[in-house]
């Protein structure tokens, strides 16, 4: 992709994603993080009723009269994006991939999060973490990393979710809001996601496509494991093919709901022919 081609799809989606975040989702996503705690704001007199644990004992003795220290809360959070980049991320049969869809998400979050004056950073991961952007305020932070998310070429398309979380742990220390991009086709990151989940405020975001559920009777068909490359003759036409195909997918979507419950961490669904507009609002409003 050239520069001149890339920018133009940088600005598509900011335009299309801003205009989301600046009329839906600034207010929801304000109201349903909160900030980490009180910070000091200025003293004013002392009046009836005020906590005489806030008397700012230097400012009364000055003046010789009570002083109060005043207290606001303090906004400034921090969102990691985690995204999946792995090979099953380019499947896609309706009118989007899943991997243009994560993007669109992922822009939307990270411009909620700069009306809020929040920093935001970026893992991108495969098997391994691809690519780390440390956190960072402001629209031109932002605009690198939805270019990254539209470009970069993974190196790798297997996937580690138990690897991504665990250097989510090593890199943040402190308390972070994050979004989990990926379609959880994987399984085994139970023990990392629960210490991250310590720490983070973490919400899983599933992004599938309804063909991926389930395989169609076509007969005899070569199929391409997108993250392994290999080449393969599956028989469709069997029912015990079809039948185990259904109960590991399944297997997996029920592994991701059930290990982000039990830490403590939100889950959303968001097939690609659905609005994730409307999964993101109901999500936020449960929690608000």
């Amino acid at each position: 992709m050239d520069t001149k081609e890339l920018l133009k799809k940088v600005r598509k989606i900011e335009i299309k994603t801003r205009r989301l975040s600046d009329h839906i989702f600034g207010g929801e996503y304000h109201s349903t993080f909160k900030g980490r705690g009180m910070t000091f704001s200025e003293v004013r007199q002392y009046q009836f009723g005020d906590d005489v644990r806030n008397i700012d004992w230097n400012v009364t003795a000055r003046y010789n009269e009570p002083f109060v220290k005043v207290f606001e809360e303090e906004r400034e959070l921090t969102m990691m994006l985690m995204v999946d980049i792995s090979g099953s991320e380019l499947f896609g049969t309706e009118e989007q991939f899943k991997n243009e869809i994560v993007t669109e998400i992922a822009a939307t979050l990270a411009f909620s999060a700069t009306q809020n004056n929040d920093k935001i950073g970026l893992i991108l991961f495969s098997d391994d973490i691809e690519l780390y952007i440390p956190p960072k305020k402001g629209r031109s932070h932002v605009l690198r990393i939805i270019r990254e998310l539209i470009e970069f070429k993974p190196k790798s398309k297997l996937t580690n979710i138990a690897e991504a979380f665990k250097f989510l742990s090593n890199v943040m220390k402190k308390k972070a809001i994050v979004f989990v991009l990926s379609d959880f086709i994987a399984d085994d990151y139970k023990q990392n996601l629960k210490i991250a989940a310590g720490r983070h405020d973490i919400t899983g975001i599933r992004v599938f496509d309804k063909r991926e559920e389930s395989i169609p009777n076509l007969g005899m068909v070569q199929m391409e494991d997108e993250e392994s490359g290999e080449l393969v003759l599956v028989n469709t036409a069997s029912k015990s093919v079809r039948t185990n195909y259904s109960k590991y997918y399944h297997e997996k979507v029920n592994y991701f709901k059930d290990t982000f419950t039990k830490s403590g961490s939100g889950t959303i669904d968001c097939r690609v022919d659905e609005s994730y507009v409307k999964k993101l609002l109901g999500y936020f409003k449960r929690r608000g």
